[in-house]
């Protein structure tokens, strides 16, 4: 099986015939719930359309359940660390089977935020200084030490996440020298290393991109205003954010969001789907953040937002399963 991101035109059966969907979801990461929903939400989509869709959980039974069910695409929605790192796509890669996503190399390349970050910095991209610290780090060095050096490297405040994982979990923003070490234990709840960030203030912006064949190209951006921080309880309990799409801004701003998104999406060799998160600074410039490549689906996540605002929602999901961006090649090719 090759990646094939950008050069996809094959169609998977007719252009119009029902398709046999499975869609990954669940697991055991910390975003499971979220996965879960993910998932039911796209399957009723699919079926809406009328493809034979199912959700299997990420369990023991995955594999005999997909051999068993022997579907003509996968759309995997595991979020977190172990759904976007690339393990569960090289499973998917091994079974010889089509999937939506990305190859497991643009996963890797994406899911771990420091080498995101330096790779997109290296294309031209702006993004926020950082340093990123193993945990063993603060026992064989000294917390106070390090976070000290920290801090006198790279101001206050900052931004403290996980070196993988989404949804806000683990994140914290860190004003002064004592919530700088609380951030770090809260932290290291879900990851054993944490990438420390300059804060930028500014309008949180998220920009999908998708590509069914004919190259990358960008969705309307999403504003997020919200109450308080956009942590995992703004994301996904209603009445805590509020959203605006297409983002609040003028139309050269708009393109030159569209147009990083797009950049990241290239550099790091992504597939069919992404939604890079960026803020907009005062001076209208957008600073790379993060990017998903398994991104949330749920009734009130930012890519079916982006296309609901579009007009294409449906029309795009169903554009996604017939053109999958990973699929197997014939034996000796």
């Amino acid at each position: 099986m090759t990646d094939t991101p950008e050069s996809v035109s094959d169609t998977i059966g007719a252009p119009t015939a029902p398709l046999r969907v499975a869609v990954l979801a669940g697991g055991l990461s910390h975003e499971r719930d979220v996965s879960l929903r993910s998932g039911h939400r796209v399957m009723n989509v699919l079926k809406h359309l009328g493809h034979t869709a199912v959700v299997l959980d990420v369990d023991a039974r995955t594999i005999p359940s997909l051999k068993a069910f022997s579907p003509d695409v996968v759309w995997p929605l595991v979020h977190g660390g172990h759904g976007e790192d690339g393990g569960l796509q090289n499973v998917l890669i091994a079974l010889d089977l089509p999937y939506v996503g990305t190859h497991s190399d643009g996963c890797q390349r994406a899911s771990f935020k420091p080498t995101a970050k330096a790779s997109v910095r290296a294309a031209g991209v702006p993004t926020p200084d950082s340093v990123t610290l193993p945990k063993a780090y603060f026992s064989q060095l000294g917390a106070q030490e390090v976070l000290g050096v920290v801090a006198g490297h790279l101001g206050l405040p900052v931004v403290v996440k996980p070196n993988q994982g989404g949804s806000g979990l683990g994140v914290s923003y860190v004003s002064n020298a004592d919530e700088l070490r609380t951030a770090m234990v809260s932290c290291f709840a879900y990851d054993e290393r944490a990438l420390i960030e300059n804060y930028v203030e500014g309008t949180e912006l998220a920009v999908s991109v998708v590509d069914t064949g004919d190259g990358p190209r960008a969705l309307p951006p999403v504003e997020v205003v919200s109450q308080g921080r956009y942590d995992f309880d703004a994301r996904y309990n209603p009445g805590r954010s509020e959203y605006f799409v297409p983002a609040r801004l003028d139309d050269e701003v708009i393109h030159r969001a569209q147009e990083m998104a797009i950049s990241v999406h290239r550099t790091l060799g992504l597939g069919n789907l992404s939604r890079t998160d960026m803020i907009l600074d005062s001076e209208k410039q957008p600073w790379f953040i993060d990017v998903n490549v398994v991104p949330g689906m749920t009734e009130i996540s930012l890519f079916p937002m982006a296309a609901k605002a579009a007009g294409e929602l449906e029309e795009l999901y169903d554009q996604l399963v017939r053109h999958p961006a990973v699929r197997p090649q014939p034996r000796g090719a």
